[in-house]
C-alpha cells in the first residue's frame, strides 16, 4: 500500500505540519479498537486533504466512506464560513465513536453525518458541491461517480482513494479479482472522460484528482 520510500515518508513527515492532537487520538484508538485501521487516511494524506481544501475553500464538501472520521476532520478545515461536510458511512457500529471525534474536534455544527446505502443518500442531500472525496466500496466507484458528476459545481473537484490498489491494477486482467477490477475501470473513466481534467497521483495507496471543467 506504500509507494514511498521509507526513510522519505519519515523525513518528509518530520518536515510537514504536525497532526493535531484530536487526529493524534483518533489514529491511535482507530489502530487498537477497530478492524482495517489501514483504512484511516493517515498523517501524510490527511495532511494534503485538508491542504486541497483550504486551497479550494468548499462551501460545500461530499465524502462517501466516512470510516472513524479522520479524513472527515481533515477536509473540514478547509470549509468556508456557513458550509457544511456532508459524510456518508454505511457501518452505524462506529457511529458513537465518529460523532464523538467530530465533537471533540469542534466541528458538529459543520458535519452532516448519514448511516446508509451512499447511493441512496447521495440524491437526497440537495446541495451541489465544491469538493468530493470518495473513499469507500472500490465496486461502487463507477457509480458514486455518475451519481455525483452532475451535483459537482464547475471548476470543482472530485477525489478518489485507493485508486493503485496496493500495485494489484498492475496485474494482468484475468488475475485481477472483482476490486481491482472495478477500480481499473474508474481510473479508465476518468481517463476518457472529457469533462474533466484528471492526474493520478501516487500517494499512499493511491489519490485520483479530478476538476470539473
Amino acid at each position: 500500500m506504500e509507494f514511498i520510500d521509507d526513510k522519505i515518508e519519515v523525513y518528509a513527515l518530520a518536515h510537514s505540519q504536525a497532526e493535531s492532537e484530536v487526529l493524534k487520538k483518533l489514529n491511535r484508538e482507530t489502530h487498537a479498537n477497530v478492524m482495517m485501521p489501514r483504512m484511516l487516511s493517515g498523517h501524510m494524506q490527511g495532511n494534503l486533504l485538508s491542504m486541497m481544501s483550504k486551497m479550494i475553500q468548499p462551501k460545500q464538501i461530499l465524502e462517501v466512506g466516512t470510516y472513524t472520521g479522520y479524513s472527515g476532520i481533515c477536509l473540514a478545515q478547509g470549509l468556508l464560513e456557513g458550509g457544511k461536510l456532508h459524510t456518508i458511512d454505511i457501518n452505524e457500529e462506529l457511529e458513537q465513536m465518529v460523532r464523538s471525534f467530530f465533537n471533540e474536534a469542534g466541528l458538529t455544527d459543520k458535519i452532516n453525518y448519514y448511516i446508509g446505502n451512499a447511493l441512496t443518500i447521495i440524491p437526497t442531500i440537495k446541495e451541489n458541491f465544491d469538493l468530493v472525496f470518495i473513499d469507500a466500496d472500490k465496486k461502487n466507484y463507477s457509480a458514486y461517480y455518475d451519481l455525483v458528476f452532475e451535483k459537482v459545481n464547475s471548476g470543482g473537484y472530485l477525489i478518489a482513494d485507493n485508486v493503485l490498489w496496493s500495485g494489484k491494477v498492475l496485474d494482468a486482467a484475468e488475475r485481477m479479482d472483482s476490486d481491482t477490477k472495478a477500480i481499473d475501470a474508474f481510473n479508465k473513466k476518468i481517463h476518457n472522460d472529457n469533462r474533466v481534467e484528471h492526474m493520478l497521483l501516487p500517494i499512499r495507496d493511491g489519490l485520483m484528482i479530478v476538476r470539473k471543467k
